[in-house]
């Protein structure tokens, strides 16, 4: 049709003043949008939610998945080979990388993993690192030696929980965060708190007690002296990872009691009180089902109970199922595969996995982002200042050093009197830590021998000279791919001759005689020559207490050991035993430092031990059935662990939790109780008094026994403890104490329920599980619930559990 030409009058300009609006729209959107949606993308803490609604698919995976864990090729392939040909990995097939992401030059060489940047919403990407006892990265970069990049080795963390003193593990967390932030690491892959179950667990040395009470006050310190540092830790690892033996495989079979009481309680104490940042899923399963797949676990229990807020991370190439770890709240799968990225993506498009779960998760893990010091672009130095850490190293370890014997005040000894024949490889080769993700390269390692040289004493030279030509033959670098992750076997012990030990005891005036031992990741420890000391070790003692002893000279062992060994058979013989456990790079000034009696030994034994393995009530089962591949463990010993087992069924022991002497002598004055049932509390103080001659300190342990109703108790439980400042000869110090229903009360899982029972408690206060120097009662006239939880983590199948004599519940 043909318009009139009256219409097109005023149709042209209505047609270019669309026109022109269009034009300034589009104009508008093309300048200002761009700039709108800049400040939009880039995340910050107020537009979290926001930043994952715009996250496509593919981005989200990339947030939850880490960038796989770098190795050279040739060493990959060899460490497929060696771990299928482990004991301890038989059952573990190592996935493949994406080789794009680990073209990407690492921040810090030699971290053990690293999450993906995300460019076009700034999220940059974070390093995590080993390890327990100190930063684990590469020291040379590039092979580039005019710069290193050393870390202070600290001293283990069983040596630190005999310390009884959380005061100490948070100076050395403080100095350990400060290696963190400095070496512009984010999460620090640490502390591992798994309870000490049986003596033959590999990692042991990464732990910190038998005991729940003490192992989550001592991670606590650890947490918040690490982390006051801006930086983050993760308690590792959830739960029940007791044994190196088929880890990623291995199904516990626990009760809940069992779980809540012991197993799950450290990690409760750590989360509740420090709040680390992250938390690390463990390799095994619990009744069946991998414990970074359940949902009750890492949800129910970790943040609907316990409050957590942090992030859930799996363990090293952990668990089975992608989308199942993403359901049950694992927020980060470590070190990452694309296989797992590609499980994860398909459940999302087949609705498997709901969109909001993936959410939850990647906001986790941004939150995370958010708290990290490389979003913040807190500057580091690759400096730190490891003089000053090395002092603290040193000194933590004489406190945490345990006295077991000295006959005739052997020790302390002077520099001044003594000519030292020193014998055992690792008193020249020491031992300062455990192998694995707990190694730390350190730049040096003081010897027992250095450590003795340096404080004045004459070291028998012929002795000396015959060590080091051993160990320098029997020491090669490790070839093995295996070694390199989990380190090399252990120096056999050096067989000396009778000749060379009379001649030594005619010319020394004491013996000093070091028996040493490897542990770590990737193996559990063996019951011959480790657990048990070997002939040539059995012999040296005795051929040495022999000589020595026919020119009445003494003879001081020293065990530079990871874990439990057997004492029973050889502890007669010497005059003094001290326990100095692996104690890090400064070990040989350490323990010189405590022979001499600069540092007063004021360790306690926070792990019993036996006179005999098979005493352990773990030992018929450990590691599992059936014996040649196992599968699965029963945990039937329930919650008599350690001293809570030694002590309901009377079995003697060795040196019983709590254990230690020391140079001077304290006196327990003026026990106070006053209760206050109606606010839920009882009140103790105590005098603690140096009634010795040198300045030292005490470890006071209050134990309860509890009135039985419907549950077995055991005899006694560590309750609360506390360490005196150093002490002068006469000085005293009182300290106190309180008490509430919830630290009475035990787990009943018929009523999902803290239970404290009316009755009568006796309070003990003790200098070892043991030995008690005061006590009290006091009532409490009804039974209070202190808490309601879920019931959850229930074996498939009843489990007879053991239980205590009636004698034991009077």
């Amino acid at each position: 049709m043909l318009y009139p030409s009256s219409s097109l009058q005023w149709t042209y300009p209505l047609v270019v003043l669309k026109s022109r609006f269009f034009r300034i729209c589009l104009l508008w959107l093309i300048c200002c949008c761009p700039l709108y949606s800049s400040a939009q993308q880039k995340l910050n803490a107020s537009n979290l939610k926001e930043i994952v609604h715009h996250m496509t698919l593919d981005e989200k995976v990339h947030v939850v998945v880490g960038m796989g864990m770098y190795l050279p090729p040739s060493v990959m392939e060899q460490l497929r080979h060696a771990m299928h040909d482990s004991g301890v990995f038989r059952n573990f097939h190592l996935p493949p990388m994406d080789t794009n992401a680990l073209k990407i030059p690492e921040k810090v060489p030699g971290a053990a993993g690293r999450t993906y940047a995300n460019t076009r919403f700034d999220i940059p990407s974070l390093t995590l690192s080993d390890g327990p006892a100190g930063v684990r990265i590469n020291p040379i970069r590039n092979n580039d030696s005019s710069h290193t990049y050393y870390a202070t080795a600290f001293p283990i963390a069983t040596l630190l929980a005999s310390s009884w003193d959380t005061g100490c593990v948070y100076a050395v967390g403080r100095a350990m965060g400060d290696e963190v932030k400095n070496y512009g690491i984010d999460v620090l892959l640490g502390p591992g708190m798994n309870i000490q179950r049986n003596p033959l667990c590999g990692r042991n040395f990464e732990y910190y007690s038998e005991d729940p009470l003490i192992t989550g006050e001592m991670a606590a310190a650890m947490v918040s002296g690490i982390q006051s540092n801006g930086v983050g830790t993760s308690i590792k690892h959830f739960a029940c990872n007791n044994q190196e033996t088929n880890r990623n495989s291995i199904d516990v079979v626990v009760s809940e009691r069992a779980l809540r009481e012991i197993y799950l309680r450290g990690f409760e104490i750590a989360v509740k009180q420090a709040q680390p940042w992250t938390v690390m899923s463990s390799y095994n399963k619990i009744n069946g089902t991998y414990t970074s797949e359940r949902h009750d676990l890492l949800t129910t229990v970790l943040r609907d109970e316990w409050g957590f807020k942090g992030l859930v991370m799996t363990d090293w190439f952990g668990g089975h199922d992608a989308v199942a770890q993403m359901q049950a709240g694992n927020d980060l799968l470590m070190p990452g595969t694309p296989l797992q990225m590609q499980a994860i993506e398909q459940a999302v498009r087949e609705g498997k996995l709901d969109t909001n779960v993936l959410n939850r998760n990647v906001e986790n893990v941004l939150r995370l982002v958010l708290h990290s010091p490389t979003f913040h672009h807190v500057p580091y130095s690759s400096h730190p200042d490891l003089q000053a850490h090395a002092r603290v190293a040193r000194w933590a370890a004489t406190q945490g050093m345990v006295l077991l014997k000295n006959e005739a005040d052997a020790l302390p000894v002077s520099p001044k009197r003594h000519r030292v024949a020193l014998f055992g490889t690792s008193a020249y080769h020491l031992i300062p830590g455990g192998t694995g993700s707990g190694t730390v390269h350190a730049l040096y390692t003081i010897s027992l021998a250095q450590g003795l040289r340096d404080a004045g004493f004459q070291t028998d030279a012929s002795l000396q000279t015959k060590y080091q030509q051993y160990i320098q033959t029997h020491n090669p670098a490790p070839r093995n791919p295996m070694h390199a992750l989990f380190g090399a076997p252990p120096i056999p012990e050096m067989p000396v001759s009778t000749d060379e030990i009379t001649r030594a005891a005619a010319e020394n005036d004491i013996a000093i005689l070091s028996i040493g031992r490897e542990s770590g990741e990737g193996a559990d420890r063996h019951l011959r020559d480790d657990y048990e000391l070997s002939d040539t070790e059995q012999a040296l003692i005795s051929d040495v207490c022999r000589a020595f002893h026919a020119m009445h000279k003494p003879v001081v062992v020293v065990l530079n050991i990871g874990g439990v060994i057997e004492t029973a058979s050889w502890r007669d013989k010497p005059d003094a035993i001290l326990l100095a456990w692996q104690p890090g790079e400064e070990g040989g000034h350490a323990i010189t430092d405590v022979l001499t009696g600069k540092e007063n030994p004021s360790g306690r034994l926070a792990v019993t031990f036996p006179l005999h393995y098979n005493d352990e009530p773990s030992a018929s089962n450990f590691p599992g059935t059936p014996p040649d591949n196992p599968q699965q463990v029963v945990y039937q010993e329930g919650i008599y662990v350690g001293y809570r087992y030694f002590n309901s069924f009377h079995v003697p022991v060795a040196y019983p939790f709590g254990y230690g002497l020391s140079y001077t002598t304290f006196r327990y004055d003026h026990l106070q109780l006053a209760s206050h049932p109606e606010q839920g509390r009882w009140e103790l103080t105590v005098t603690v008094t140096n009634t010795g001659k040198r300045p030292g300190r005490e470890v006071v342990q209050l134990y309860v026994h509890a009135p039985a109703a419907r549950l077995d108790k055991p005899e006694v439980e560590l309750k609360k403890f506390a360490k005196t400042r150093l002490l002068a000869p006469g000085q005293s110090q009182t300290l106190h104490f309180v008490l509430t229903p919830a630290d009475l009360a035990s787990f009943d899982p018929a009523r999902s329920a803290w239970i404290a029972d009316a009755g009568t408690y006796s309070v003990y206060l003790g200098k070892n599980a043991t030995a008690y120097v005061a006590s009290t009662t006091f009532q409490l006239p009804k039974e209070v619930v202190t808490e309601q939880v879920h019931r959850v983590l229930q074996p498939e199948q009843p489990i007879q559990e053991l239980h205590p004599p009636a004698s034991s519940q009077q």
